[in-house]
């Protein structure tokens, strides 16, 4: 039996939340989010309780999916009301990045500044020139745009030059020893 999808979404005052052909709609305070749904997994709402079922209790594959969508479903949640951030950090000599509208502009070693278009729904800021501070209210999308603009200049393990996530620690190498 899967822990987490036992347990309840306590949905907020502020939260709207409908079902309507397998598509769960969730409204709140900062925008709208929509999901489809799995026609094996049940939703029932009741006194601003949401509670993840599926259909068959012995298949794992069912047990997994309730613990599964019922992550979403509270990350749609969080979304809607508190939103997410995201922070990366760029750390080089001469390593900086700059706003131009919805396009970071990132110098990171290479002969050429790196272009990144923002996608929709998300949103940046950049402060002290070596920290991009990105924020939206879906998670998934979020994780997805910080990851793309790491992949650009990762961190290296010898001197940790890169783009690193805020709460990433870098496990630096040993360098070539010299002969004696």
């Amino acid at each position: 039996m899967s822990r987490i999808g036992k347990k309840p979404i306590q949905i907020p005052e502020k939260v709207k939340i409908s079902i309507d052909n397998e598509t769960l709609t969730v409204d709140g305070p900062k925008g709208s989010l929509t999901r489809g749904l799995n026609p094996a997994v049940q939703i029932n709402i009741e006194d601003g309780v949401l509670r993840v079922s599926p259909d068959n209790q012995e298949d794992r594959k069912m047990v997994a999916l309730q613990g599964m969508y019922r992550a979403l479903i509270q990350n749609m949640v969080t979304g809607v009301t508190n939103g997410y951030e995201k922070t990366l950090l760029l750390s080089g000599i001469g390593y900086r990045a700059e706003l131009n509208g919805n396009t970071i502009v990132l110098n990171v070693g290479y002969s050429n500044p790196v272009n990144f278009d923002l996608p929709a729904g998300i949103s940046a800021r950049v402060e002290k020139n070596t920290q991009i501070i990105l924020s939206a209210i879906d998670k998934e999308s979020l994780g997805e745009t910080a990851a793309n603009i790491r992949r650009i200049r990762p961190p290296e393990p010898y001197k940790g030059k890169g783009i690193m996530y805020s709460d990433e620690t870098i496990i630096k190498k040993a360098g070539k020893s010299a002969a004696k």
